[in-house]
């Protein structure tokens, strides 16, 4: 069984149009900036003494997320551009559904990791190193990747078992499964009402808002709403766009982290004057 996954228009998905290529460069540029920011604070993260904190032992695992997060969409949108086949197997639309909800259900409950952490250190600082100690971010984290790898498997379960008696065009640039529902030709409504149920500092607002926002939105709809068109805009933001911004918003406006960044430039610079000079 083969899917075809619409663009974000069919506009932006010509290749011959200037419109399009540069669409395509600006999702490149950002997959690019992304995986490279995240994957210099995992390193900063692990190299340097002052970061091994639960704060940033939680960040690291954020990073880590978004740069699966983005490689699970952004890879096959670009074979997708450049082959102009945007078929997909459904196996590997299964797959992309799993590994979309595993993350996105495990970075909601690592943000909330993070927010007690904060609430911890600021309303109770002197009991911070028990209540926060390595064991409980440990167990935040574990738990985070365990709890949306969980719900993941249920989702995805439900999903591909579905019956998809019509169209096999998935309204969408990746497999998500409130668009496979669409697709389906059973009635989802108790299955959506239970997702409904359970889906229910300035610069952290813009993060809950890019993130939550678009996500919820997109998440608790009927399907009888869901507007072609809406969903994959919406999808942007908490797939591409705010996996780019985490690491800027959360971590290298830091000045711990900034150090830290200067010092292993410092060090790589040192590093290789010292071999020339030998």
């Amino acid at each position: 069984m083969r899917i075809t996954l619409s663009a974000i228009t069919s506009f932006f998905w010509d290749s011959s149009s200037q419109t399009s290529l540069i669409f395509f460069s600006f999702i490149v540029i950002i997959f690019i900036m992304t995986v490279t920011e995240n994957a210099i604070m995992i390193l900063l993260i692990h190299r340097e003494s002052r970061l091994h904190t639960p704060m940033y032992f939680l960040l690291s695992h954020l990073s880590f997320m978004d740069i699966l997060h983005i490689s699970n969409i952004v890879p096959k949108m670009i074979t997708d551009f450049l082959s102009g086949n945007r078929a997909i197997s459904f196996a590997g639309c299964g797959f992309q559904i799993f590994l979309s909800l595993t993350l996105s259900g495990g970075e909601c409950l690592l943000l909330a990791a993070m927010s007690y952490d904060r609430y911890v250190a600021i309303c109770h600082p002197l009991r911070y190193p028990i209540l926060m100690n390595d064991y409980v971010s440990i167990l935040m984290a574990g738990g985070s990747w365990l709890i949306g790898t969980v719900n993941s498997i249920a989702h995805t379960a439900y999903t591909l078992h579905l019956p998809f008696c019509g169209s096999r065009a998935v309204d969408n640039f990746f497999c998500e499964f409130p668009a496979m529902l669409v697709l389906s030709c059973v009635d989802t409504t108790h299955y959506e009402r239970g997702v409904y149920s359970f889906s229910t500092c300035f610069f952290h607002m813009i993060v809950v808002i890019m993130y939550y926002g678009p996500f919820i939105f997109t998440y608790v709809r009927p399907k009888k709403y869901h507007i072609p068109g809406q969903d994959k805009f919406l999808a942007i933001f908490y797939t591409i766009l705010t996996p780019s911004f985490n690491p800027i918003i959360y971590s290298f406006r830091n000045k711990d982290v900034l150090e830290a960044l200067k010092n292993m430039i410092k060090s790589n610079f040192l590093h290789k004057n010292n071999r020339k000079s030998a």
